[in-house]
């Protein structure tokens, strides 16, 4: 694998983890023999984006709690993640803050008693705007690959969205499917 490119897979971002594990994201660039780090730039309540509200099923003007991060391979930003919560599973919850939650927040979304067992992703590309680019050190005319995850419960509720813009170059998604 070169410097510049990132093979991933969604399934860990999807699983628990153990008691003392760190996050998926530092373990799988860990495993790589990488460093994976985040930045968490904003936490909390806001209204809920037009593309989030139909996604999660809310009414125009719903509030969702947002986790904003920058994630870093090796120091440098390669990702834009944007994870949302419906109020009624993350208000007043670690999920609200800025703090670094150990394990991450699907553990903790797990000792919260909302564990995904289904996850959709659509994966379109783009190019970035301003903010983007500028949070990606990218340029304007490099494309953008936008992931967005929606991820349901066992009663089929959706209990997470993510957001992810990556520089299209940086990356290449992995999906193995078993029928």
């Amino acid at each position: 694998m070169s410097s510049v490119e990132w093979i991933s897979t969604s399934v860990p971002y999807l699983t628990p983890r153990e008691k003392g594990q760190p996050d998926a994201w530092s373990a799988e660039a860990a495993a790589e023999g990488r460093r994976g780090s985040q930045r968490i730039v904003q936490a909390g309540e806001v209204a809920a984006p037009a593309e989030i509200v139909e996604a999660l099923g809310l009414k125009q003007g719903d509030g969702v709690v947002v986790r904003r991060r920058i994630m870093y391979l090796d120091g440098r930003p390669c990702e834009l993640t944007d994870t949302y919560y419906p109020l009624a599973i993350a208000r007043g919850t670690r999920l609200a803050g800025t703090a670094k939650i150990p394990g991450g927040a699907i553990t903790l979304l797990a000792e919260l008693g909302y564990t995904g067992v289904r996850a959709r992703e659509d994966v379109s590309a783009r190019l970035p705007n301003s903010e983007e680019a500028e949070s990606l050190e990218a340029e304007l005319t490099q494309p953008v690959m936008q992931l967005l995850r929606l991820t349901f419960d066992a009663q089929d509720r959706p209990i997470q969205v993510d957001k992810m813009v990556m520089p299209a170059q940086l990356q290449q998604l992995r999906y193995t499917v078993r029928i």
